[in-house]
């Protein structure tokens, strides 16, 4: 019976499977120096870069003629982006809202870990990110990464540590690689975020001035420059009359998508106000504008067939242009003689006299287009965003009306989130969205206030890193302690006052969120470190397991690690005095007894499960270990193949 991981996975080691795939002999073996001892050597894949250029020659670039962009330390966090890590992400139903129902996600930690961990739940099922990193004002705190910092530095910096351990500092412009830090954070998180994006989904990523240009150049690196969309500039202040200076009121929101070719921008919806007519088709058309049914066309746009004459109800005859004569100055009709005979039936025609002189126009329904059928108008997305349509100051008062105070500095406002949902996820009801600079939360507010306006059930992930608070700031003396605390309550007052204004409209609306931690793993270092451990020493101990670690924790662990999404509902019951949770209904079935009766297994395989995990310290012998298999082959002979790789204990 084999054991899980419990680690992110390796993207180095999928990226030497891909290339060995396509080139086998281009795969070799390398002495791993890092696990190796005088008295054990130990081999690792690796890759013949030598022959794999012979392989793709001549379409490789030696030396340094290619074109890119490149900084200190950018390798090293290519590196960091790939590497695995020993995490887990355990969960808190007490912080949590409605966390029996809620398909939403609230994590704590650093979204670095966080990204690593979510590779396999959630790869390409993420339909839109928003973030809103650091700026790198030098103000504003930065993750610091293992990769930008030396040991000294790492110690001078402690105090700048949260309470989790988590990296923070102030990322100072006098000293040097100030650009190169902040690129390095941003570039690692963004590699990971890219797996996470549907090929139809898009990501959205506010930035002022300072950093445009490399992030511009880094998002054209890590998701193509054919993928690039637009720059939405968006005006978020009104500015300053004072001063001499230029004052700077806009900020830039780059978009890029997975896969341009894929995906669908959706219009805004047309302002209604531009239909102001009634007719008795109203309640299926809604009401209408008029054009006129007639172009003087150029040269080349002209034609023969489309120049005849329509009657009007006094019986006379009109051309295009407006004679009773068929005109030779290039007027059209826009519509086939067929179609107006067709519009006139079906009241999409309508003359009016003026002047003693008629005019034809075809009727603009709000609802229905001009073949009868229903639609709904929409005009382009435009890329400047105006102060008028939302703004800081709206953040600030959207935040202060939820708390009474001024918890969070410079908050997006929801209304700026719900514009660009409008572009990305406005026909996607079910979508998923994430934020991995979550901040105060605004995205979930987002979220939440546009399921409520359309009936949609769009779910959020929202990742932080639980950031103190400054304990002069109002938040820290109303009795926040972190950014997560604030963006927590946010999302719950957010979420009652959204049901209070639309009581009956709301009654389903999800305003709920599971709360997941960032920790270590929830198995100790024997688990991983067997090898080095006889048979005497292992039988000394009781559990690989830590002691803190409840059955949600190890339930929760084993969904990241079978990549299964982490807010299915799940159900708990006792068989034969064992507990045994049930998870999506079948996906996962687990027990983590110890001394696991037969019964119980047998139980268990009979409801055929995709995947079954169970305690190693659940059996007492290996014999029982095998038997398990058995059971398991017996109840479920059509899958008996699969049977080891479905079957796991922990």
């Amino acid at each position: 019976m084999s054991k899980m991981k419990f680690e992110s996975p390796d993207l180095t080691a999928q990226n030497i499977d891909r290339i060995a795939a396509l080139f086998p002999n281009c795969v070799t073996e390398m002495l791993d120096e890092e696990h190796s001892t005088p008295e054990k050597k130990v081999y690792k894949r690796a890759v013949n870069f030598e022959l794999l250029k012979q392989m793709l020659s001549p379409n490789v670039i030696d030396g340094d003629e290619a074109y890119e962009f490149t900084w200190v330390g950018k390798k090293a966090s290519i590196v960091e982006a790939n590497k695995p890590i020993r995490k887990t992400l355990r969960p808190c139903p007490e912080e949590s809202k409605n966390w029996d129902t809620t398909e939403n996600l609230y994590i704590e930690g650093d979204n670095l870990e966080v990204l690593k961990l979510l590779q396999e739940s959630y790869l390409g099922k993420v339909k839109m990110i928003y973030i809103d990193p650091p700026y790198n004002t030098g103000n504003d705190f930065i993750y610091a990464d293992a990769f930008m910092r030396s040991q000294e530095e790492e110690e001078a910096q402690m105090g700048m540590f949260d309470e989790d351990n988590n990296r923070l500092f102030r990322n100072d412009y006098l000293k040097g690689h100030f650009h190169s830090n902040w690129c390095s954070m941003i570039y690692s998180r963004l590699l990971l975020a890219r797996n996470l994006l549907a090929d139809n989904g898009a990501i959205y990523i506010s930035i002022d001035d300072k950093e445009f240009s490399n992030l511009k150049k880094i998002c054209d690196e890590v998701f193509g420059t054919s993928n690039f969309v637009a720059n939405l500039v968006w005006q978020s202040t009104a500015g300053s009359n004072t001063g001499t200076d230029i004052v700077t009121v806009t900020e830039n929101i780059l978009v890029y998508t997975k896969n341009r070719s894929v995906f669908v921008f959706n219009g805004m919806i047309a302002d209604s106000q531009s239909y102001t007519l009634s007719d008795k088709y109203e309640d299926v058309r809604g009401k209408y504008a008029l054009d006129k049914l007639d172009r003087r066309r150029v040269a080349g746009h002209y034609s023969e067939a489309l120049n005849y004459g329509i009657t009007m109800p006094d019986g006379t005859i009109r051309y295009p242009g407006g004679g009773t004569q068929k005109s030779t100055e290039g007027w059209n009709y826009l519509w086939s003689k067929t179609k107006v005979e067709w519009g006139i039936t079906n009241g999409f025609i309508e003359f009016k006299k003026s002047n003693e002189e008629w005019n034809v126009y075809n009727k603009r329904y709000a609802k229905m287009d001009n073949e009868g059928n229903l639609i709904e108008r929409t005009i382009p997305f435009r890329n400047l965003i105006t102060s008028d349509q939302c703004n800081t100051a709206q953040g600030t008062s959207e935040l202060r009306s939820l708390f009474e105070l001024r918890p969070f500095d410079f908050p997006k406002p929801s209304g700026l989130i719900r514009q660009l949902l409008m572009t990305s996820v406005r026909t996607d009801k079910d979508a998923l969205i994430m934020d991995f600079f979550s901040g105060s939360a605004t995205t979930a507010h987002a979220v939440m206030s546009k399921n409520a306006e359309d009936g949609g059930h769009r779910k959020f992930i929202m990742v932080q890193l639980p950031e103190k608070c400054d304990e002069k700031s109002e938040a820290y003396k109303a009795g926040y302690k972190n950014i997560c605390e604030i963006g927590k309550e946010r999302i719950r007052r957010a979420g009652e006052k959204i049901k209070a204004e639309s009581p009956l409209t709301t009654q389903d609306l999800d305003v709920g969120f599971r709360v997941l931690k960032l920790d270590d793993t929830n198995m100790k270092d024997v688990y991983y470190t067997s090898d080095e451990y006889d048979q005497e020493m292992l039988a000394g101990l009781e559990s690989n397991i830590k002691e803190d670690r409840s059955d949600l924790d190890l339930l929760f662990g084993c969904l990241l690690d079978w990549g299964l999404p982490l807010s299915l509902p799940y159900t708990s019951e006792q068989i034969e005095g064992c507990t045994v949770h049930t998870y999506n209904e079948g996906d996962l079935i687990a027990c983590f007894d110890e001394n696991i009766p037969e019964r119980v297994v047998k139980e268990i395989a009979k409801r055929k499960p995709l995947r079954a995990v169970f305690r190693d310290a659940g059996f007492a012998s290996s014999p029982e270990k095998i038997n398990v298999f058995e059971i398991f082959k017996f109840y479920m002979p059509e899958d008996a193949d699969d049977i080891g790789k479905r079957v796991k204990v922990i």
